[in-house]
């Protein structure tokens, strides 16, 4: 009985000795890691203070785009978005009037539905609707994410003011690979929107 219980001890302790050699090797691991990717070559970005550059076409916050022009929405009603829309969050009122144009009485989006496809975009005909560059939006409340046509234009009006350009022009709006002769004239004729940019009271970054 004591040699089998010699050698049962014997093996426990020879996995347990595997099992800190093992740790200790995971942890070399980890530390070698550490130094030569954090130290050396700084890999890691200390968010929030320090921030990736967004790329040109990144689909973040929805908002409507502020015609210049009017400083209402450029939405036109044709509830394409809302018809192209795969996820079923874009809900569209409007009323008609005696020339046949629609004017817009709601225009509503559910963004925790959305799975940020982009065809809402794609497919406008006039450009009225953009997944902004802007992505730091979370919230501890459903109800926050849940955008109004006054909410979308304020979303609008937040990311354009942090932009340090005085033009904008979202990709999607003219997506690659399609002829443009067979857009929509909207598409076509849309130019880059003039924002008004001024330097001294940018606070992009």
């Amino acid at each position: 009985m004591d040699l089998k219980a010699e050698q049962q001890s014997s093996r426990a302790t020879e996995q347990q000795d595997k099992k800190t050699t093992a740790l200790l090797r995971y942890c070399a691991t980890a530390l070698r890691a550490i130094f030569f990717v954090e130290i050396l070559k700084g890999v890691t970005r200390r968010y929030p203070k320090v921030k990736r550059p967004v790329k040109q076409g990144f689909r973040g916050m929805h908002a409507l785009v502020r015609d210049p022009n009017t400083g209402k929405e450029k939405c036109v009603s044709c509830l394409r978005c809302a018809t192209v829309c795969p996820s079923q969050c874009i809900y569209i009122d409007y009323r008609e009037q005696e020339d046949g144009s629609r004017i817009v009485e709601k225009y509503e989006i559910e963004a925790l539905r959305c799975v940020y496809c982009g065809y809402c975009v794609e497919v406008c005909p006039v450009c009225a609707l953009v997944l902004t560059e802007a992505y730091e939006y979370s919230n501890y409340s459903r109800d926050q994410f849940y955008f109004d046509r006054e909410r979308l234009l304020k979303n609008w009006d937040e990311f354009t003011s942090k932009l340090k350009t005085d033009k904008y022009f979202n990709k999607f709006w003219r997506p690659e690979g399609i002829d443009v002769k067979r857009m929509p004239v909207g598409k076509r004729i849309q130019e880059p929107i003039s924002l008004g940019y001024d330097s001294s009271e940018s606070n992009f970054g």
